[in-house]
């Protein structure tokens, strides 16, 4: 057995990873020598070693359809990108790269597009989640320095959450808060958020501000802190819709707190005043001297592995590289350290005006890596459009079918986590090194690679000479030093002159931030959200993320534990909403905008403001039939980070109750009739639509030979389908929903039943013996599901730890433990006091 140290590839917390590899086994556990999580996995690090599979994998470069071989791929991009090049000029081409790829890749993609084509069309996914961050950090300190460690978190004596469902999105640095907290009874944990979430369950308060209204919470602050009279609590409360005892509160809370730290994150930079929110936070640290000491300061918490890292190199179209601008000195520095003259002397276009340039034509090529912006960017059916219009759409991606890529021309098969080497940097500005410990499947390469191959058929070999990895960071971190004296706090010059065995035993490195010899208070004039409701659209729906999936779910949605959770595409309304739009909890509903639909199930939920929903971002054409949420939201940008207003659209709901739904189970996917709504769960299919599928699933049986058991009533009917003894399909549909013993069912696929009252058992949907069905899984790390863990309360389980000592539920990454302590309050017998105090896992 191989042991490898390496670093998650989801969220910006940087946890690291080692990976086991006997055989074709592969298994994973925290590194408890990492300084990011000591040891601590959330159930997607967990579950890692179950995305390493090739099912779905994009294994050869195709063109135009066809699968060629590296040099055809490689000639036709260069010859047809060349093409566009001298016809239209460097503007017309656009890349757009992914907090996912590594800082080699990015610094590789960054130097091509601006340094030798000449233009700064280079733009990323990381600015749907952290531009207005990087515009905020700017304005305040003139530079992108993030002014905070995790260790901040653990010696504050206030941390405020804005905007940001940690307990969910960041979970292992949740769980070192939850630790903190139960270590200092004297710490208090402030949520800022329209929702009640996960995050809420430590929080001694809890502000449910009206949405797009925390710059106006935090210029109060700022003027209480400065004894002004311009923002008066009774004004605050006014514009953010919450009582002037709760914002009193705080305010005390924070001007006597020694020491505090505010985390912000998707709530507050996903606006079209993102970057002022971002300030206004910034000001009330530097106004109140809550800012670089320990335990102190504004800290954003990225989204992605290497957002940062992104950020460093220069990924975004307004940088130049290592946080240089576009500014004559900058322009000339990084001109000569690249020996170029075609270096791009002015910004580029941002994601949203990118898509938009390419709809209008201006744009006729681009390159996209490592992302699917026909799901993730807003307004997402003109993305794919202005896509299906493009004359040269190149993708280089792991998988070889997703919503973006079926419009490329030309696809490259790119390395995945656990096969690419290179580096990463975390929210706190830590480089930590991935490690490849898997041989590279079929004909993928590393994206630094593909990109280097490409510009050596432009004409720029010369300057992509790269033979690994290791030379292209040690030339960033050589570019990061360069004429530096000071002036910039992201100087690498300890990195830069590493050899290929100090690089390759590279330990997890914190690069400094300095003085902060800068430190402006902007002025921030707070505005509400860009949504306007009216009549025909009535409410305000937020958009966000979800415990167990991971962007547009292309690695998690394949993995069957990350399924159990949450399976399917959902919206939260409040009871009064429920009652206002004649919707019940579980029916189907469809939500819509002027410039889409989807289609989802109900969720009545306490915790959201009345006249708002919310509804997760993750789903895509492959996993359900109109179930994108960004096909609502409009394309309405902050207008000096170019970040979109993802959180606020106008939208209006109505319930759809369809005339059959039904649970399919099979070896293969059919493909679905038109009429047929759908959502793809692992290792089902549900389906919803007008008429009956029964005959249409007994046809598609039929011809493949297979033997059918059907059974047949008025309201419910189902089918299994057998061949040689294995089965093959099941069906069960209904008037509703059937209630099916699915583990049961997957259970069949694997060990078919022999007795025929088994298999009439499984026909109805149920088991032979009396065994509870687990229910709706709660703790995706063990699978324990709802109905084992109520039988567990009834048995005399009376706290988090009793189940977690019973069941092992809630004593991994503990993400599950809000919804633990929940059960518990559902339960009569319950103290909820009891659970409330419980805050182990």
């Amino acid at each position: 057995m191989t042991e490898t140290r390496t670093t998650c590839p989801y969220c910006g917390v940087g946890c690291g990873v080692v990976a086991s590899v006997e055989g074709e086994a592969v298994s994973v556990r925290g590194d408890e020598t990492h300084p990011a999580n000591l040891g601590r996995l959330c159930v997607k690090g967990s579950a890692l070693a179950e995305t390493t599979g090739l099912q779905g994998r994009l294994l050869r470069p195709v063109v135009d359809g066809l699968e060629v071989d590296w040099a055809q791929a490689l000639d036709a991009a260069g010859e047809r990108l060349r093409e566009i090049i001298d016809t239209w000029g460097p503007q017309a081409v656009a890349f757009y790269a992914s907090g996912q790829l590594l800082t080699e890749d990015y610094y590789a993609a960054n130097k091509l597009m601006k340094g030798f084509i000449g233009a700064a069309n280079i733009d990323t996914n990381s600015r749907l989640c952290m531009s207005s961050a990087v515009v905020g950090y700017k304005r305040a300190f003139g530079e992108d320095v993030v002014p905070c460690s995790y260790e901040d978190v653990e010696n504050s004596e206030l941390v405020v959450l804005v905007g940001s469902n940690a307990a969910w999105t960041h979970p292992v640095l949740y769980q070192r808060l939850v630790q903190t907290k139960r270590n200092n009874p004297q710490m208090k944990v402030v949520v800022i958020d329209p929702r009640r979430t996960a995050t809420c369950d430590i929080a001694d308060l809890h502000l449910a501000l009206a949405p797009g209204s925390d710059a106006g919470l935090f210029v109060g602050l700022l003027n209480l802190i400065q004894g002004t009279e311009a923002w008066p609590i009774a004004r605050v409360a006014a514009f953010c819709d919450l009582p002037s005892e709760d914002i009193g509160t705080f305010y005390g809370w924070f001007i006597t707190a020694p020491r505090a730290i505010t985390l912000y994150t998707m709530g507050i930079n996903q606006s079209a005043s993102g970057s002022d929110k971002c300030n206004a936070i910034i000001n009330v640290h530097l106004a109140s001297g809550k800012f670089n000491r320990p335990g102190c300061g504004p800290f954003s918490l990225t989204g992605q592995p290497n957002a940062m890292g992104g950020r460093e190199v220069g990924g975004l179209a307004n940088q130049l590289a290592a946080h240089m601008n576009f500014e004559p000195d900058d322009l000339s520095r990084v001109a000569r350290f690249w020996g170029t003259e075609r270096l791009a002397q002015t910004p580029g276009l941002m994601a949203v005006e990118l898509f938009d340039a390419i709809a209008r034509g201006d744009v006729k090529a681009v390159w996209i890596m490592g992302t699917n912006p026909a799901v993730s960017l807003p307004d997402s059916h003109a993305v794919c459009q202005a896509l299906a219009g493009c004359p040269l759409v190149m993708v280089s991606e792991v998988m070889n079918d997703t919503d973006t890529s079926r419009f490329a021309h030309i696809r490259f098969p790119a390395l995945g986590w656990g096969e690419k080497d290179g580096t990463v940097t975390n929210s706190e500005r830590r480089i930590s090194r991935q490690r490849a410990f898997l041989p590279a499947p079929g004909e993928a390469k590393p994206d630094w690679w593909i990109v280097a191959q490409v510009a050596k058929r432009l004409g720029y070999g010369e300057a992509f000479a790269w033979q690994h990895p290791h030379e292209i960071f040690c030339e960033h971190a050589a570019l990061t030093a360069f004429e530096n004296d000071g002036a910039r706090a992201l100087n690498l010059h300890d990195l830069a002159a590493l050899t290929r065995e100090e690089w390759d035993q590279l330990e997890p490195y914190q690069w400094p931030t300095g003085d902060f010899p800068r430190r402006n208070i902007v002025p921030v004039n707070p505005l509400s959200h860009g949504a306007t409701v009216s009549a025909l659209y009535p409410l305000i729906l937020n958009s966000g993320r979800i415990r167990d999936q991971w962007h547009t779910m292309t690695r998690t949605g394949y993995v069957a534990r990350l399924m159990q959770h949450i399976a399917e595409p959902f919206v939260e309304v409040c009871p009064a909403d429920a009652v206002r739009f004649s919707l019940c909890d579980g029916q189907l509903a469809r939500i819509s905008s002027p410039r889409g639909v989807m289609v989802v199930r109900v969720r009545i939920n306490d915790g959201i403001r009345e006249g708002e929903a919310f509804a997760p971002m993750h789903w895509n054409a492959e996993f359900a039939r109109q179930g994108k949420v960004n096909a609502l939201v409009e394309g309405r940008c902050d207008p000096v980070s170019g970040q979109p207003e993802s959180k606020q659209t106008a939208v209006r709901i109505l319930p759809w109750q369809p005339a059959w739904q039904g649970e399919l189970y099979a070896r293969e996917w059919p493909e679905m009739p038109s009429s047929v709504y759908w959502w793809r769960k692992a290792s089902r299919l549900t389906v919803a639509c007008d008429k009956p599928l029964l005959s249409w699933v007994m046809e598609y049986a039929g011809v493949r030979g297979w033997q059918l058991q059907v059974a047949q009533t008025g309201e419910r009917s189902s089918v299994l389908a057998w061949h040689e003894g294995q089965l093959m399909l099941g069906f069960w549909e209904g008037t509703a929903l059937p209630a099916l013993a699915h583990t049961v069912i997957e259970a069949a696929f694997q060990s078919p039943p022999v007795l025929a009252s088994e298999r009439h058992a499984l026909l109805n949907g149920q088991s032979v013996g009396k065994e509870t069905d687990p229910g709706r899984i709660i703790c995706s790390c063990f699978s324990v599901g709802e109905n084992t863990i109520r039988e567990a309360i009834v048995g005399g389980c009376d706290s988090v730890n009793a189940l977690g000592a019973k069941l092992r539920c809630g004593t991994n990454c503990g993400s599950c433990v809000p919804e633990l302590k929940g059960l518990f309050q559902d339960n009569p017998e319950m103290s909820a006091r009891t659970a409330f105090q419980d805050l182990s896992r």
